[in-house]
């Protein structure tokens, strides 16, 4: 599998990227498994149905999961090191929801090689979660 990988001399102001999923029911399992996160909001329908959200939903940190394959993959790609990263959880997310995660190089810090990026996500075009992430990125040659 090929990625592009971006230097840091390739990055510029307001420079974006995205990527859409569809979450599914064998995403719910397989995070809660990898992760060993099991409540049961997210596993089990006779309790998430007695909850706010009126049935289950996926992990945050599923959707959060989506703005790192981002990072890693597109912008700014592979041999970035993910520093930091502030998430703030707007709404969930059901199975089934179309997920449109993005990020947007909000600001760069030539001296370090570092980029700030602006990251959302959207489920079926309501604002799910949103935050910045800290990236070091490559220099060239």
């Amino acid at each position: 599998m090929g990625f592009r990988a971006l230097c840091f001399e390739d990055l510029s102001l307001g420079q974006r990227a995205a990527l859409m999923r569809t979450v599914m029911e064998t995403d719910v399992q397989d995070f809660a498994e990898v992760s060993g996160d099991c409540n049961p909001i997210h596993l089990c329908d006779d309790y998430a149905a007695k909850t706010r959200f009126g049935q289950r939903i996926a992990h945050g940190m599923f959707t959060a999961s989506l703005v790192s394959a981002l990072l890693g993959t597109r912008l700014p790609g592979p041999g970035a090191v993910y520093l930091s990263q502030s998430l703030q959880f707007l709404g969930p997310v059901r199975i089934g929801d179309v997920v449109t995660a993005s990020v947007e190089i909000v600001e760069l810090v030539p001296a370090r090689g570092r980029a700030r990026l602006f990251c959302e996500c959207v489920a079926d075009g309501r604002a799910v979660l949103e935050g910045e992430a800290w990236v070091q990125v490559p220099r060239r040659g």
